[in-house]
């Protein structure tokens, strides 16, 4: 994995959905694309966002990253190009041209059971609605943890639930 990312190796524009984060150059499977930054707050904040409460990134039962550019202009997809390692790093899930618009599926960063909504990013696979992680179908679900893209609370609580499945 590179882990060279610079600030020209992204760039903020116009996308069908408004503002989008696109690649200003070009990325390999794996290569560090940026890492998320801004302050930590809580699931009650995030939610007293409104309009906004889609921009903080879950990375936690109830802490959040309030995003800061170039990150919060990333959206999602049902058919991602990225994903996220380390609760922080956004990283090419598929081999990712200069111009791209970059997307992640904001899936794989959400459990909290309050907050979905309407999906637009017009995939072939899209399913409508982005929701938390566990509405996932199982082969998605699969294939997201077997990526180590999912985010390490998520992966954490279904180790529990697994585990309290087995002693029932």
């Amino acid at each position: 994995m590179t882990t060279d990312a610079h600030p020209w190796a992204v760039y903020v524009a116009d996308c069908d959905l408004g503002r989008g984060l696109f690649a200003g150059r070009d990325f390999a499977v794996g290569d560090e694309i940026l890492r998320f930054s801004g302050p930590v707050i809580s699931l009650c904040e995030a939610i007293a966002k409104g309009a906004e409460q889609a921009n903080p990134l879950q990375v936690g039962p109830f802490e959040y990253i309030d995003l800061e550019p170039p990150g919060v202009f990333i959206n999602h997809s049902c058919d991602p190009n990225a994903g996220i390692i380390a609760d922080r790093v956004l990283v090419a899930l598929r081999s990712i041209s200069a111009g791209e618009e970059v997307r992640y599926n904001y899936s794989t960063t959400m459990w909290e059971g309050i907050w979905t909504m309407p999906c637009q990013c017009k995939s072939a696979s899209c399913r409508g609605a982005v929701t938390d992680f566990p509405q996932l179908a199982a082969d998605l679900r699969t294939r997201y943890l077997s990526l180590g893209v999912v985010q390490r609370f998520i992966v954490i609580r279904l180790g529990r639930q697994a585990d309290a499945n087995e002693g029932a």
